[in-house]
């Protein structure tokens, strides 16, 4: 289970990121903070896996605060959740080795975008004794071509395509996908058929009665 320290100083903007997160599968909130200096004290006391860190809290500037987090806990990782749009807070923010930078307002299914990309990449290659480049490439997120999306096609949910196929035991059809993501047959096709194009994706045939049924695998499995 992904600990996770939330650290927001408004406490109904913390309520709500907390339910998103307790309804994402591998994740639990440990703890929330309103402060720096809470989340200073939390993250001693929880030792967290991530935390979901405002930027403007009342006693300390966010970014200067991530650097304090990741002395206490040198292992910690950072997703930093904020208003903020000026594109040197981002690029001071990605200065300091954050995982993800997700602006405010975000639905639901935004943050739980970034939650399973962090689970698949991050603490995926935390867990391993070495790493492949496709395994940093996932890091960085390069889907290791220059071909560019279908239109309509979202990075995210590409992201979360390829999860699936990396995880699934067995091949799987457009249906199956699309049923595990809310999507259409046909929207999940689309990415998977594009995975195909690209050399990340396998197809089999298997035959029945009439027309054979296109099923899909990470290439290599």
């Amino acid at each position: 289970m992904i600990k996770v320290l939330i650290v927001d100083d408004d406490f109904m903007v913390a309520r709500i990121h907390s339910g998103f997160v307790a309804q994402m599968p591998g994740f639990e909130v440990a703890g929330v903070a309103r402060t720096g200096a809470q989340a200073l004290a939390e993250a001693r006391r929880l030792r967290p896996d991530l935390v979901l860190l405002d930027i403007h809290l009342p006693d300390i500037y966010g970014l200067e605060l991530l650097g304090q987090l990741r002395a206490e806990v040198p292992e910690l990782d950072v997703l930093v959740i904020s208003a903020a749009r000026e594109a040197e807070t981002v690029r001071r923010a990605l200065r300091g080795g954050i995982v993800h930078y997700l602006m405010k307002p975000f639905t639901q299914e935004d943050l739980h975008q970034r939650l399973e990309h962090y689970r698949r990449t991050y603490r995926s290659l935390g867990s391993a004794a070495t790493a492949e480049q496709s395994d940093v490439d996932a890091v960085f997120g390069m889907a290791g071509t220059d071909k560019p999306l279908p239109k309509g096609c979202a990075a995210e949910t590409m992201e979360r395509v390829q999860g699936i196929l990396r995880d699934a035991e067995a091949d799987l059809s457009a249906l199956e996908v699309g049923e595990m993501l809310g999507l259409s047959r046909v929207s999940a096709r689309r990415y998977l058929e594009y995975l195909n194009e690209v050399g990340q994706a396998q197809v089999h045939l298997r035959y029945g009665g009439g027309r054979p049924e296109r099923r899909y695998s990470r290439r290599g499995a």
